[in-house]
């Protein structure tokens, strides 16, 4: 009996597609400016991000993964083999992409945890934060928030910024008490990056509660530092 020939791996097609597409893309006088601009020891091509979405567009189209072994295969190949920036901006667009919701579950958290530690940035980890992580916190609560709770006390100080954004963008679905528990866990931490996220998670929450978030800012009083307090009251009339 003859054995019929494996189907083409779509995600490794895609992968190759995709580094193809932007190996003759971009500019590299831009390239030079925005690698600068990042601080990024990854090069740059030169794409504007309107760009990058018009390249990515018709790829993502016509990619539909075979199983989540294969989705997840190819976010790894783009990500861990990259070696310009916006193949990392890529690897999200497909882990993003409308055939993997059902796959932002519990299951997804190391791979998550993986593009947070290992990009250890905020271009990349705000943007698997606020959409992948968040959504699947949103999806999976019971499962994931202990999750977020022990990230907010890791000794990665990006998997701690993830743990206090992760809800940006909710709203009213915002687990409020996980969020303080987040921020609370963070007050002492001197990074820049934690202390403005801080701001950014609480700002955010405003939006929704503005009575609670104006009475956690003044309880905390002094713990909160003074970038946190800024950026978390950036919209607090001035007699509130």
């Amino acid at each position: 009996m003859v054995t019929p020939p494996a189907p083409p791996d779509a995600g490794a097609d895609l992968a190759d597609r995709i580094r193809s597409a932007l190996a003759g893309a971009g500019d590299p006088v831009r390239a030079e400016g925005q690698q600068r601009y990042m601080k990024s020891a990854m090069p740059y091509r030169g794409l504007t991000s309107p760009e990058l979405r018009l390249l990515l567009r018709p790829l993502l189209r016509a990619y539909e993964p075979g199983s989540r072994a294969d989705w997840e295969s190819t976010v790894l190949d783009l990500w861990d083999r990259a070696t310009h920036r916006e193949e990392w901006y890529a690897a999200l667009a497909v882990a993003r992409h409308r055939s993997a919701r059902a796959w932002l579950d519990p299951e997804s958290l190391p791979l998550w945890r993986h593009l947070v530690v290992t990009g250890a940035w905020w271009d990349v980890v705000d943007e698997t934060a606020t959409h992948l992580v968040r959504d699947t916190l949103a999806g999976h609560p019971g499962v994931v928030t202990p999750v977020i709770d022990a990230w907010s006390v890791d000794d990665d100080v990006w998997l701690r910024r993830t743990s206090v954004i992760c809800q940006v963008g909710r709203g009213a679905d915002t687990d409020r008490d996980l969020l303080l528990r987040s921020v609370e866990a963070n007050l002492e931490d001197p990074s820049f990056w934690l202390r403005k996220g801080i701001g950014w998670g609480l700002r955010d929450y405003a939006r929704t509660d503005p009575d609670w978030v104006w009475a956690q800012v003044d309880r905390l009083g002094d713990r909160l530092s003074r970038l946190s307090r800024k950026e978390a009251t950036k919209h607090r009339p001035v007699d509130g």
